[in-house]
């Protein structure tokens, strides 16, 4: 059994570490910006890298070909009786502007001591996602020095477009689903709740996105001859904006809380010992009051709760000096973050509905589709997240917290959506970690301790007996999935 052997690998993982280093600093060396198309070959080198990394251990691996960047596709020996978890990360990074403000060269990765005397390691993908993706690469590296096998199958998935979209990669799983079969899906894009405690995201918001743009006179009129009797659409636009909100900060739009739950009481508990506050969270960014709805606490407000947020607002004459007219035409960028029991449809046609209803008789209103994604939850009291957490607290010595991410992770919802996989998300990032931005760091002890973890995680599921294989049919189709008591999902045969 797995267990058995748990504290031989961790004992590895400790001795092995200045090479684990080694590895991913090559790794890092590797300039895989997928928004540039000048670093193609990097990206394809990046991918190359990893794919002969995961061969060495004794995995099939090898590159598949996208429109775009190229997947890095490895998969264990299937058995039977054992589970099977799909591992994703993503290898390409984002570009290094402004580059003067890096105080090291961005690929040229170092170790050294942050100013507060932790030890860091500093460059472009340190932590997203070079770095998290060779916590779990490692921890399986261990496994399989020490054992000789991993103690359960896996499927790993390395893309290469992650930071501009996956678009490519989309395609890719619908062209590849009979291959992608697996359990579950593994996540290690995330974040700690802080430097000592170990986190596990259950949800993510969804994101809908839309742009308004109301037009009034047939074109810009002089203030000074139509001011006081022609419409000014800033005026109904900002109107109509205002009212999206009531005096409690709650969403106004008819229907927009439809669905929407409170968290379990056991969980609320937990957050509120977490005790977020506007001290921590808001005066680093020159802020004091909570903006979200006055009945919640400040960390539901960002993680739980859906949002609407107005991100820019255009008309009128915006240049140097003045200039008095009235224009004749406003717009808006307005999105919302939407959390489990929302559909982002219904909540594009309430929000609609209510744009509509307040524009004057002489003005008309255009909408303009953007992105539209639903949000993704786990199960509360799901298995393979109490023993996810068991084993992330047995490693941290801390218990382990259940937190919503007020992000969103468009991937999360494609593999629920084309492979039917729910995915553990656990990660070691730091609030600190400067991720797209220069001088991007990584804690030693949160690469250490992360192959750790997902060393005991992978103990942990490897002993638990939920899973079931999907077979299927004399027909040639799927044989569904069942929901049992405890939200655990397997095949009708079974």
């Amino acid at each position: 059994m797995a267990n058995t052997k748990l504290q031989s690998v961790l004992d590895h993982v400790d001795a092995d570490l200045e090479n684990s280093l080694e590895r991913l600093f090559a790794w890092l060396r590797i300039p895989s910006i997928s928004a540039d198309p000048a670093f193609a070959a990097d990206c394809r080198q990046a991918a190359r890298h990893v794919a002969d990394d995961i061969a060495s251990l004794g995995v099939s691996a090898e590159l598949r070909e996208t429109a775009g960047h190229p997947v890095v596709m490895a998969k264990t020996g299937s058995a039977a009786a054992r589970p099977h978890v799909l591992f994703y990360g993503h290898y390409d990074v984002q570009p290094v502007d402004p580059l003067e403000l890096w105080h090291r060269p961005p690929f040229e990765p170092q170790r050294c001591l942050h100013e507060d005397g932790r030890e860091i390691l500093v460059a472009r993908g340190a932590e997203d996602d070079k770095g998290q993706v060779m916590t779990f690469i490692e921890a399986c590296r261990a496994w399989k020095s020490v054992t000789g096998s991993l103690p359960l199958d896996v499927t790993f998935l390395i893309e290469g477009e992650e930071e501009i979209g996956s678009k490519n990669f989309v395609p890719f799983l619908d062209a590849n689903r009979d291959e992608l079969r697996a359990d579950y899906a593994l996540v290690c894009d995330t974040s700690m709740w802080n430097a000592d405690t170990p986190a596990i995201t259950t949800s993510l918001r969804g994101l809908l996105f839309e742009e308004v743009k109301i037009t009034g006179p047939s074109r810009d009129l002089h203030s000074g001859v139509y001011g006081g009797g022609a419409r000014n659409p800033i005026r109904v636009l900002t109107d109509i904006l205002g009212r999206l909100f009531d005096d409690t900060n709650r969403i106004t739009i008819p229907g927009f809380y439809d669905g929407v739950k409170n968290l379990p009481v056991d969980v609320f508990r937990q957050w509120k010992t977490l005790n977020l506050t506007p001290e921590d969270f808001l005066k680093p960014v020159g802020l004091a009051i909570p903006a979200g709805e006055k009945d919640r606490l400040l960390i539901e407000q960002i993680s739980s709760r859906p949002t609407c947020d107005i991100n820019g607002i255009v008309g009128g004459y915006i240049g140097e000096g003045s200039k008095t007219i009235i224009p004749s035409m406003a717009s808006a960028k307005i999105s919302f973050r939407l959390v489990e029991g929302q559909d982002p449809a219904k909540i594009r046609a309430a929000f609609r509905s209510f744009v509509e209803a307040r524009v004057p008789g002489d003005c008309r209103v255009e909408f303009e589709d953007h992105s539209a994604a639903p949000a993704i939850a786990l199960a509360w009291d799901m298995k393979p997240l109490a023993a996810a957490k068991q084993a992330l607290s047995e490693e941290w010595g801390r218990e382990a917290v259940l937190i919503g991410s007020g992000a969103s992770i468009p991937i999360v919802a494609d593999f629920k959506d084309r492979l039917g996989l729910d995915s553990l998300l656990v990660g070691f990032g730091l609030d600190d970690d400067n991720i797209h931005a220069p001088d991007e760091k990584y804690d030693l002890r949160c690469f250490h301790k992360g192959i750790r973890s997902w060393v005991r995680i992978l103990a942990a599921l490897a002993e638990m007996k939920w899973f079931r294989r999907r077979e299927r049919n004399a027909a040639g189709a799927w044989w569904p999935w069942v929901s049992g008591p405890d939200g655990r999902r397997f095949s009708s045969r079974s």
